[in-house]
Parts: C-alpha cells; sequence; structure tokens
C-alpha cells in the first residue's frame, strides 16, 4: 500500500498528449512549482514531485487524470494539504477536483470528524430519523428576541438550533451577549421539557478574536460551533475538531464557497467541497443549499454531497449532510425519500411567519418526519 495521497482532476485537453501534458504540468505546479527540467535529482524527484498515475478519457475532449503526491509536500497542516490538493492549479481554466484520496497516512494526520452521525444523535438524543434544526434570523433583532424564538425551538422539539451565518457582532446583537441570552434561555426549556436540543451559534470576530470567542461560547454552554470554512479556513474547522479541551461538534456553512463549485470544468465537484473537503477537516454536519431552492444546486448535486458525507468508506466518521432553503412540511416526505434518515434538515424563514407560534411550527415538521411514509 502507497503512502501517496491522490486527487482526481477533470481537465479539458484537445487528445491524449495534451492532457498528459496538462496533468503534469499540474503535478509540478501542485509541489515544486519550477520547470520540470531543473528539478532537483533524488528526495524532490522521486518523492515530492506529483506523479502522474492515470490519464483516461471521459468524452470528446474531456479526460481524467489522478495525481498522486507525497505526504512530506503537505506535512501537518490541513492548509497545506488543500494548497497541494489545488493550489496554483485553481487559478487555471479548465481543471476540476472530482476526487480526494487521503491514503493511510495524511487520514492518519486528518482523523476527520470527532463525533460524525451517532455522536451528534447521541448529544441531542435523536436516535432515529430525520433532524430539524431551525435557524435564528433575521439580522437586526436584539439578544432577547433570539432567546425567545431558541426557547420556542427547544419546546416545539427541535433537535438543534443554528444560528444563521450573518448573525455575527452587529450593534444590535453583539456576539457574547447573544450567545450568553441563547444559552439561558434553552437551559432553562431543557429543564422545562426534558428535550436534548443542542445550540450551535455562529462563530464570529476580528482573527484575534476567535479563540476568545470559542472559548467564550463553551464556557457559556453552547453545545457546537457553526463556522464558515470559506471566510475563516478549513484550517479553523480542523484545529477546532482537533481540540479534545473544547470538545464542540462542528458544523460547516457554504458561504463565500460557491465559486469553488458552480462553474461546469472549473473548480471543485459539490460532493467533493460540500462532503469530502468538510470531513477531511473534521465537520460533524455539512450546510448545502437544498434542491428546489433560491441557490439552483440539482438533485444530482445534492445526491453527490450527501453521498460524499456519509459514504462508509469515506474520511473519518460518516457526517451529516444539512440542506437548506425552501424547506417546508410540505416537502418532508418528498425529502426524506431523497435523503434518507441521516440527514439535518434547516428550515428558515418558512418558521418566522409567525415567531411567538414557532415552538408549533418546529412540532409540525417534527410529526411530518415521524409520519409514516
Amino acid at each position: 500500500m502507497t503512502d501517496r495521497f491522490s486527487v482526481t482532476y477533470r481537465i479539458r485537453a484537445t487528445d491524449r498528449a495534451h492532457a498528459q501534458a496538462r496533468a503534469e504540468g499540474i503535478a509540478l505546479e501542485q509541489t515544486v512549482e519550477v520547470p520540470r527540467d531543473v528539478v532537483p535529482a533524488g528526495y524532490i524527484e522521486d518523492e515530492i514531485l506529483g506523479q502522474v498515475e492515470e490519464i483516461r478519457a471521459l468524452a470528446d475532449g474531456v479526460w481524467q487524470a489522478r495525481i498522486s503526491y507525497s505526504p512530506d509536500s503537505a506535512g501537518t497542516e490541513f492548509t497545506q494539504f488543500l494548497n497541494v490538493v489545488f493550489g496554483n492549479s485553481s487559478i487555471q481554466q479548465g481543471i476540476r477536483v472530482t476526487g480526494i484520496d487521503p491514503g493511510p497516512v495524511m487520514a492518519a494526520r486528518m482523523p476527520g470528524p470527532r463525533f460524525g452521525i451517532a455522536g451528534i444523535r447521541a448529544r441531542c438524543g435523536r436516535a432515529k430519523g430525520g433532524m430539524v434544526a431551525p435557524v435564528l434570523k433575521p439580522m437586526g433583532l436584539p439578544p432577547a428576541a433570539f432567546a425567545d424564538l431558541a426557547a420556542g425551538c427547544v419546546r416545539g422539539g427541535a433537535d438543534i438550533v443554528k444560528e444563521d451565518h450573518g448573525l455575527a457582532g452587529q450593534p444590535t446583537a453583539p456576539f457574547r451577549a447573544r450567545v450568553e441570552a441563547v444559552c439561558a434561555a434553552m437551559a432553562a426549556a431543557r429543564d422545562a421539557t426534558g428535550h436534548r436540543t443542542l445550540y450551535f451559534p455562529n462563530l464570529s470576530g476580528r482573527p484575534e478574536e476567535i479563540e476568545g470567542n470559542l472559548r467564550f461560547l463553551k464556557d457559556a454552554g453552547a453545545d457546537g460551533v457553526l463556522v464558515m470554512p470559506g471566510l475563516f479556513g478549513f484550517g479553523l474547522v480542523h484545529r477546532i475538531a482537533t481540540d479534545a479541551s473544547l470538545d464542540l461538534p462542528v458544523m460547516t456553512h457554504p458561504a463565500f464557497l460557491g465559486p469553488f463549485a458552480l462553474a461546469p470544468d472549473h473548480g471543485i465537484d459539490h460532493g467533493v467541497m460540500f462532503g469530502t473537503i468538510q470531513r477531511l477537516a473534521g465537520s460533524d454536519i455539512s450546510v448545502f443549499p437544498n434542491v428546489g431552492g433560491r441557490f439552483g444546486f440539482t438533485a444530482a448535486d445534492c445526491a453527490q454531497i450527501a453521498d460524499a458525507c456519509r459514504a462508509p468508506n469515506g474520511p473519518g466518521r460518516a457526517m451529516l449532510p444539512s440542506p437548506g432553503g425552501g424547506m417546508s412540511v410540505a416537502r418532508a416526505a418528498e425529502m426524506q425519500q431523497m435523503y434518507g434518515a441521516d440527514v439535518v434538515y434547516l428550515l428558515g424563514g418558512s418558521l418566522l411567519k409567525d415567531p411567538t407560534r414557532i415552538d408549533q411550527a418546529v412540532a409540525a415538521m417534527r410529526h411530518a418526519l415521524d409520519a409514516p411514509g
């Protein structure tokens, strides 16, 4: 068994010779970044330089290349691993990452989700079935209003209360004041109902504040954390997931990641970006736009993401896919048929038509998911 990790690329090329040349160019670009004739012999040429393992035609003008890389080129930093996977080559046209196999060495360095599906189920007390995750919004409310909404979600039987990714340090509801208020309200509602609803605040703050805010939300009683890796970096996700002292499940949000996936022959496949990479970084729940919503992801895109999140042979523990957008009680049966049981359903705007009755709206969704199919 080789220790090397490999990346599969779909490349645009006119013929096999062109495809081979492009693949060799990627192998150079992603590692040594010098012309082939000046690569030093020995260790650098034999080990560090990317190696083209496979070239095959997929369609007219479209080829697949699999390139292997040494774990020494990535080291132990998750950000450098991604840099090797698709650093400079991401700035070139006609190259798309369609698969990542971390191999045994990098898999050991990147153990993946700390909790995964089984761990999240254990913490929220939902042994089976789809999970309901209402979203606290909109921006502009004061902390007390978010606290009231969160308490209502607990009473309704939500499994997770997730903050909207747009809630940061706005003056109407500063991060720490908001987190403190929501934690207190949810603790009281849990005591009253016996429900074990988890709270995932949106991590925010200036770079020098992030570490302190992580510790604050943990100490305040939050049960997990929402992170936007497109803005904060996948390295932060990896750092949280591997910190036993934090012991916090991570939910990742797709904000700012769209440009990586939306071009058909460039970037990163939906399943790799919102499934494999999230899982390698250590996310336990991956949020992505649902089919039928306002973002244009297709049923095939969403199925690819869900499969990558839950594949038994994927990196580390299987994680939970979390489709959001266009979700409602009316679509519950359709969504369950598409996604199966191991999924977190995000509920946003549809719950906020009557905030004083959000508990009833959450309970209706819970009932719809539990109803026999």
